[in-house]
């Protein structure tokens, strides 16, 4: 297996310079060099694509998509174009439909600012009305989005001028912008078309990406068209864009490696490995933290430290890794990669057995066998998982896992009702500010675990304030050390957002959690 690992040393001293908005992590790998990008010359206008994705959209409603590479990110920015984005190199925000987005009073307010003259695909403006509109609706539960976590950071919006946004935070946080490109506030859609409801909506979406909807078959295909107006002319280049959910990673690259598509969002060294093999280009945002196996703070058998500290101890996540991801995965055990500015050698877990059975045993003794149940998702890898750590711990006396195979909805639901003892979690950085603060301070609607520890909250606060790389690397090294001593879960792999394409698909740029931008895609064929 090959992993390509940029250098980071003029990123660190670049983003030691200033006040940094991302990790400035290596934005991750590629396998097509600068000499094979320039190499095809100047982009070339006309042709259609097919992308393949791995979560079908349940409306396309902004507030139903999600920005990730797992999900819909082609889509959200196919039909709603992008405010602004992350440099995946230096994690830095870059300018689109927004042209500023600054405090001066360190995160408290701040002003969005955008390009004069945005218009929707219907004609209609897209100014800072427009955007109030959005962000203040993400906010309600009935939406059911998963921005709900960082839109209710938001206390309220006011329109200054058509192109000018005031923002005021529930606390501040200048590190707001990377939460912002990370979910649904990075597209707007026009107001007048969401009001008109959810059925009408997903037949005749109105944004102001570059391409606008000929037809949606739920299922199948969602089929769309360049966006004639498009604010960015001569983009897109392409006439016609096809976006289908292909569930299984096998499936999507038989089809990009046989030519029946031309981009496969991916998750895992697996399937990329398989992709290069077969010839395609591929592209890795390269992340810190990780899935975890979270266990619940707020009942037992969780309640307990030692319950959670027995277990990770009682666990060989390098024999998980093996059995899961056939040895192809990355198991976290630093929270944040060598590569990182934040890096440091403060290991997540270890693996004792006779410390492990020690603390069962000591339960046991007390009358607190250690008893759960892990509730997996309906995916082989889910309940490969849960089956494989159930495998291990049953080698231990006065412990039992059980394995409860759920469906989506159902154990959403469950986990968004903190009913669970044992569910896969995440807390996947590029900036750390966002993801840790989301999944771990004790304030947070994002805090699955439960976990309440006042120096970690505090940590994650400097974290957010440090003016420098050095201050806030200071802050994360207390944040490592305390999800340790905590035992939030079993940080079982690294995310892998990426990308594989075909070598005459050109222009594929990945911003956020491994987010393509469909306006800059051009066939060299052609």
């Amino acid at each position: 297996m090959i992993r390509r690992r940029r250098m980071f040393a003029a990123v660190a001293v670049a983003c030691s310079a200033v006040l940094v908005l991302g990790a400035c992590g290596s934005g991750g790998s590629d396998t097509a060099s600068a000499q094979d990008t320039a190499a095809v010359g100047d982009p070339v206008a006309g042709g259609s694509a097919t992308i393949l994705q791995a979560g079908e959209p349940r409306s396309l409603d902004p507030a139903a998509l999600s920005n990730t590479w797992a999900h819909q990110p082609v889509l959200g920015n196919a039909l709603y174009g992008e405010l602004m984005i992350t440099n995946n190199d230096t994690f830095d925000v870059e300018y689109r439909m927004a042209t500023d987005f600054s405090t001066e009073d360190n995160g408290k307010t701040f002003t969005l600012t955008l390009r004069p003259d945005l218009k929707f695909s219907d004609g209609t403006p897209l100014d800072a009305a427009a955007v109030k509109f959005n962000w203040d609706r993400l906010k309600d539960p009935a939406l059911a989005s998963t921005t709900i976590r960082q839109a209710v950071q938001i206390e309220s919006t006011e329109v200054v001028d058509p192109a000018t946004l005031r923002v005021t935070m529930v606390e501040p946080n200048p590190q707001f912008a990377q939460a912002i490109v990370a979910g649904a506030l990075n597209w707007i859609a026009s107001p007048a078309a969401l009001e008109q409801g959810q059925q009408a909506f997903d037949e005749n979406p109105i944004g102001a990406g570059p391409f606008t909807l000929v037809s949606w078959t739920r299922q199948d295909a969602v089929e769309l068209e360049k966006n004639e107006s498009y604010w960015d002319a001569p983009k897109p280049y392409l006439d016609r864009l096809t976006i289908r959910t292909v569930a299984d990673y096998n499936q999507r690259i038989n089809a990009a490696s046989t030519g029946a598509a031309d981009l496969s969002m991916e998750s895992s060294w697996t399937s990329l490995n398989r992709a290069e093999g077969a010839g395609l280009a591929t592209q890795v945002t390269e992340t810190g933290g990780g899935q975890f196996v979270a266990m619940n703070f707020r009942r037992a058998p969780f309640d307990d430290e030692r319950a959670r500290r027995a277990v990770s101890l009682a666990v060989d996540l390098d024999a998980l890794n093996t059995v899961v991801y056939n040895g192809e995965g990355e198991v976290p055990h630093t929270l944040f990669p060598e590569s990182s500015p934040y890096y440091s050698d403060i290991k997540l877990s270890e693996t004792n057995a006779e410390e492990a059975q020690k603390l069962f045993d000591e339960l046991a003794a007390e009358g607190k066998p250690v008893s759960f149940t892990y509730l997996s998702y309906p995916t082989t890898e889910s309940r490969s998982l849960g089956e494989a750590i159930q495998a291990q711990l049953a080698a231990f006396d006065n412990v039992d896992m059980k394995v409860e195979v759920l469906d989506f909805p159902t154990l959403t639901a469950r986990n968004g009702a903190r009913d669970f003892d044992m569910v896969i979690s995440s807390s996947i950085t590029q900036d750390p500010d966002f993801p840790l603060s989301i999944a771990f301070d004790s304030t947070s609607t994002g805090n699955f675990t439960g976990v309440n520890d006042p120096e970690l909250d505090a940590a994650l606060e400097r974290g957010r304030f440090g003016a420098t790389v050095e201050e806030r690397k200071e802050a994360y090294d207390v944040v490592q050390q305390r999800l340790a001593d905590q035992v939030v879960g079993l940080w079982y792999v690294r995310a892998t957002p990426s990308v594989a394409y075909s070598k005459d698909l050109q222009g594929v740029q990945l911003y956020t959690l491994g987010s393509p931008i469909p306006a800059e895609f051009w066939l060299s064929n052609n």
